[in-house]
């Protein structure tokens, strides 16, 4: 039996600020064409400064934990930022780095690198190992580290380690743990192991191009590394660390961007998610008791113990010099601000492995001789009684005396004696009242048991006073005669459907009245029509025209789904916004529509749809 404890460090709870670190990437073109130069510039390692849109006379200064400038090495930032907060994985606490910013900022070039400047993920990773590797052998603990590896992809959870994951859910334990079921963890033993499975599943992970950025990322990615330590002799400590390093997607402005289609649908859910996270942070710094909206988006779900929850977590917002990034890098640096007032509270995830040992006889057994026999089967009586008579009070309370509880108290003195000094007091605390406890259940347990032998005496005295009744009623009660003779099956009245043809007109000159007409329509719908004639009856419309105008309407409509633009597609009955931009999207992946017929591949477009807006479309033509 495993229980959770959490041990927090130095013996008192601590909160951990998030770090904020800003990274300037250099210019990737010529400077702007006006010669107006960076819109930021920075002061010292500290603070950075952004020209003020509402008056360009001003500037807005901010304050941060780190500031990277252009000319900053991936090594360095790994060095000041990430790498202090990599020893807690291996005390059992959870780390997180996640990389914020606006597209094209070079937030995936500060996560992965490249061969030649390997990124924060990388080195992480090799930290990681070469910290287990520094471990004496001698502390007398044993280290497994894991990875998994996902990305969120228009609000869909996908494991990049397994190319068949479907979506998969995101899950709480009691222990208000998050977990994602379905996704696939593997065991690593060196950096080459992790680089193996690492760089295939990058590969997986869903990019395009945009006109801001030529390999933009459409999904935020997110790494887990699990680092659990198991202590070798007793009790068998186990204590479990994570450590995420997230690769967020990067807002757009798709005005900018020049998105259609389905890159139009992808930046709509990263804009979506990374609007969720700062409502989070928002709520996170009201200081009110307010609900924090982690649910509204699965990023958030899975970054909940990183913004205010257990880990140790540091956040590095990649900024772009130049001027067409002027509102992304002043909201990505704002976000940022907000961000590092957010105090997280880390704790030490364990685990102790309890021992089941045999449980002390009791005073009874030993007065009762040394095999035991005796009181064995005096308890095996009791206890078919006990199932016999279940209203008995003492079969409620039977469970009070169960050996767990005695398994604990034995438990707790082979932890105490193991524990080191400054814990025996609590420890002796503990036992004390685990002790108090178990007096306290036997001693409810001798009443309960007491008052159940009474009940039964006065059960045993009723029994014994009954008497036979005065009058005794022999006769035998009265009973229904059933005939012999079978029951006529009941006929059940076989109503015919009535045909409309058969009813006698109304005198000429009179309305038909409401009631009449409705009874026509209730027999009408009474009449089922003969077999295979339904799809006549439900299509009876096309034969009000003759086949060339039918077929000349169609082409019609086949030409303006192929060619027709965004305002065109909307012109057509029973399309709106959304579903013509599905049809512009398609069409841009799939190419012109062969036939009318393949409408139905679009998303949302069943066959029912297809066909209420065929008959819409087509008596709209006819009517003009």
């Amino acid at each position: 039996m495993a229980q959770r404890v959490a041990v927090p460090d130095g013996g008192s709870k601590k909160t951990s600020r998030v770090r904020v670190a800003v990274r300037l990437r250099p210019y990737m073109d010529k400077q702007d064409e006006k010669g107006e130069g960076p819109c930021v510039r920075g002061l010292d390692s500290k603070n950075l400064e952004i020209i003020n849109w509402r008056n360009a006379t001003e500037t807005v200064k901010y304050h941060f934990d780190v500031f990277h400038g252009e000319q900053t090495t991936q090594k360095e930032v790994f060095l000041s930022s990430v790498k202090p907060i990599l020893p807690h994985i291996l005390n059992g606490q959870n780390a997180s780095v996640f990389a914020y910013g606006p597209t094209g900022a070079g937030k995936t070039h500060t996560m992965l690198g490249s061969s030649e400047q390997p990124g924060v993920i990388p080195r992480a990773v090799r930290e990681v190992f070469n910290l287990v590797k520094a471990k004496d052998e001698d502390e007398g603990w044993d280290y497994s580290i894991g990875m998994s590896y996902l990305e969120i992809y228009n609000e869909k959870v996908l494991d990049l380690l397994s190319l068949s994951s479907q979506d998969l859910p995101i899950r709480e334990d009691k222990d208000k743990n998050i977990l994602i079921p379905g996704l696939t963890h593997t065991t690593i033993s060196s950096f080459s192991d992790f680089d193996k499975h690492f760089v295939p599943a990058s590969l997986n992970r869903t990019t395009a191009s945009t006109k801001l950025n030529q390999r933009s990322s459409r999904s935020h990615a997110i790494l887990l590394i699990k680092v659990v330590r198991t202590q070798r002799a007793l009790p068998h400590r186990q204590q479990t660390g994570k450590l995420y390093l997230v690769d967020l997607a990067g807002s757009e402005d798709n005005r900018r961007t020049g998105n259609q289609g389905i890159r139009l649908k992808e930046s709509g859910a990263i804009n979506l998610s990374l609007f969720t996270l700062s409502k989070v942070v928002d709520s996170l710094n009201s200081g009110t008791a307010v609900r924090v909206p982690y649910r509204d988006s699965k990023l958030t779900r899975l970054l909940q113990d990183s913004l205010g929850g257990s880990a140790h977590s540091v956040m590095i917002t990649n900024i772009a010099p130049e001027y067409k990034y002027y509102f992304d890098t002043f909201s990505a640096l704002n976000f940022a601000a907000k961000s590092k007032l957010i105090v997280n509270k880390p704790f030490t995830r364990e685990t102790v492995a309890v021992p089941v040992l045999p449980v002390k006889r009791s005073r009874e057994d030993h007065e009762a001789g040394g095999s035991g026999t005796e009181p064995q089967k005096k308890r095996q009586k009791e206890e078919k009684k006990t199932e016999q008579d279940g209203s008995s009070p003492s079969a409620h309370f039977h469970s009070l005396s169960e050996p767990s509880v005695m398994d604990r108290l034995i438990a707790l003195e082979k932890l105490m004696m193991s524990c080191q000094d400054k814990d025996r007091t609590s420890m002796l605390k503990d036992v004390a009242q685990s002790r108090k406890e178990i007096q306290e259940l036997k001693e409810k347990q001798r009443e309960f048991e007491s008052k159940a032998l009474l009940f039964s005496r006065l059960a045993g005295e009723k029994s014994s006073t009954k008497q036979e009744p005065v009058f005794k009623n022999n006769t035998a009660p009265l009973q229904r005669k059933q005939s012999n003779a079978t029951k006529p099956n009941k006929q059940q009245a076989v109503v015919q459907p009535l045909q409309v043809s058969q009813l006698q007109p109304l005198a000429v000159g009179k309305k038909q009245s409401v009631c009449v007409k409705k009874k026509e329509r209730k027999l009408s719908d009474q009449v089922e029509p003969p077999d295979g004639k339904e799809n006549i009856m439900e299509n009876d419309w096309e034969y009000q025209f003759e086949t060339s105008v039918l077929e000349q309407s169609r082409q019609k409509i086949l030409q303006v789904l192929n060619s027709g633009s965004l305002k065109e597609l909307k012109g057509l009955q029973q399309i709106g916004d959304k579903k013509a931009k599905l049809i512009l999207g398609w069409r841009e992946i799939h190419g012109h529509f062969t036939k009318l017929e393949d409408l139905v591949k679009v998303e949302g477009m069943t066959e029912k749809r297809f066909s209420s807006f065929m008959k819409a479309n087509i008596l709209s033509a006819m009517g003009k």
